[in-house]
């Protein structure tokens, strides 16, 4: 699968247009390497960042295929997806799912693709990356958020059948809805699927960084779960924000609480774990506490 759609190009790590000669594009490459080198003080992150992006174009063979959105090591096209080869068949139970993950927000990118294209206008492949990394942040976020809710889904399977899961839960209005519920015996959780393209850290109970355009994901998913809660007549034991492995410094980490749900943010690669183990200082639920709260949930839930 190819970078997120929110992913800076390299012309943009490098400080370039992407229209740039090799010699510009050289030049800003060894600037940039001295810029943000730690030797000289510069940011460890931003220094591998920018030996990333040379990488992707430093040859014209690099380049090409880069600009046509092919991945650096592959001489097919590459889309955005989210097909991954299939692994091979996994026969243990799975856990019971209900909705279709990422289904909302597939529809609602390519609604805003064919708006920014315009009327008439054919698209040939609505997810070649080339064409994708032309649209406005808003359309590449909305469609990097149904990856990540699809990758989080494809998690929440593994967790067996001891687990119960709705996707694409409706609060109210479809912009506010709740990714993923997740009902196990560690408790119950609220998920959102999150992507913004960079690393975030976290400050006074939500997450901040220079990826986030003004938004406060844990204050948004804290009201759509209040409303939920009371909805369906439950109380929640968590409110997770899942991101990719990238953007968190830890693979967890607990912000507070709110109402007495915990809020974390955590990493897709430790999701499940968590959704296992459970939140620290919340008990388990289990036999008619646990049957009663699927039965509330499944009866009373609505989807986008």
């Amino acid at each position: 699968m190819p970078e997120s759609p929110m992913s800076a190009s390299p012309y943009e790590v490098l400080g370039v247009a992407a229209s740039a000669t090799e010699d510009e594009l050289r030049r800003a490459f060894r600037k940039a390497l001295r810029e943000t080198h730690p030797d000289t003080g510069g940011d460890p992150g931003r220094f591998n960042a920018v030996q990333q992006a040379w990488d992707r174009v430093s040859t014209t063979e690099r380049r090409a295929a880069y600009d046509a959105g092919r991945g650096i090591h592959s001489d097919r096209h590459e889309t955005f997806t989210g097909q991954a080869a299939r692994p091979r068949q996994d026969t243990r139970p799975k856990a019971r799912s209900h909705g279709h993950p990422g289904g909302w927000r597939r529809e609602r990118f390519l609604s805003q693709l064919r708006e920014w294209a315009g009327r008439g206008v054919e698209i040939a492949d609505p997810y070649d990356p080339a064409f994708v990394r032309s649209a406005p942040r808003e359309i590449r976020r909305t469609l990097a958020d149904a990856l990540a809710e699809e990758s989080t889904a494809r998690t929440l399977s593994t967790l067996g059948i001891g687990f119960t899961v709705w996707h694409d839960v409706s609060t109210g209005d479809p912009e506010s809805k709740i990714d993923h519920v997740v009902l196990g015996p560690s408790g119950l959780f609220a998920l959102l699927s999150e992507d913004f393209g960079g690393p975030v850290r976290v400050r006074k109970g939500e997450l901040i960084g220079d990826a986030l355009a003004g938004e406060r994901p844990f204050h948004e998913l804290a009201s759509r779960a209040k409303v939920l809660s009371r909805q369906l007549r439950v109380t929640f034991t968590g409110l997770v924000v899942v991101l990719p492995d990238d953007a968190l410094d830890e693979p967890v980490i607990q912000l507070g609480s709110v109402r007495g749900a915990a809020t974390l943010a955590v990493t897709q690669s430790y999701l499940a774990m968590l959704l296992r183990q459970g939140v620290t200082g919340s008990a388990p639920i289990g036999g008619n506490e646990l049957f009663d709260v699927r039965t509330r949930v499944g009866d009373g839930v609505r989807f986008v």
